[in-house]
């Protein structure tokens, strides 16, 4: 990737010991280690995001263009049936038959009025209670 011969780690490896010093030169490795690991798997999720998303546009792709070919099959089939049998042939799905359903007949005649509705007698109103709660 970045085209590092022997050489030129030789050198980037002594001026790591110089600047930094050999006491943390461990602990500057390991921490370069830990991003190195962090953008590897970073750069594998991303990688993997798009190959699906490459493959779900590739499959799609395929899906009409097999409906294409199907539906160019069936039409080419219909017509060799039909020269051969001289009567149109039905492509596609079966129709689906109903059956009428018996619903009793609809009454269109007006409704008889209906009588008026009594009105309840009033009522005389309630002798109140001493002591009931009146305050």
């Amino acid at each position: 990737m970045f085209d590092i011969g022997a050489g030129e780690l030789l050198v980037i490896l002594i001026v790591a010991v110089v600047v930094i010093g050999p006491k943390d030169l461990p602990l500057a490795m390991r921490t370069a280690g830990r991003w190195i690991g962090k953008m590897r798997r970073i750069s594998a999720h991303f990688r993997s995001g798009i190959d699906a998303m490459v493959r779900e546009a590739e499959l799609e792709e395929m899906e009409k263009k097999w409906k294409a070919q199907n539906e160019e099959i069936m039409r080419r089939s219909a017509a060799l049936t039909e020269a051969e049998a001289g009567a149109p042939v039905m492509t596609g799905p079966p129709p689906v038959e109903t059956t009428p359903v018996d619903t009793p007949p609809v009454d269109t005649s007006p409704a008889p009025e209906a009588p008026p509705a009594a009105t309840p007698p009033a009522q005389p109103p309630l002798p109140l209670s001493k002591g009931s709660g009146d305050v």
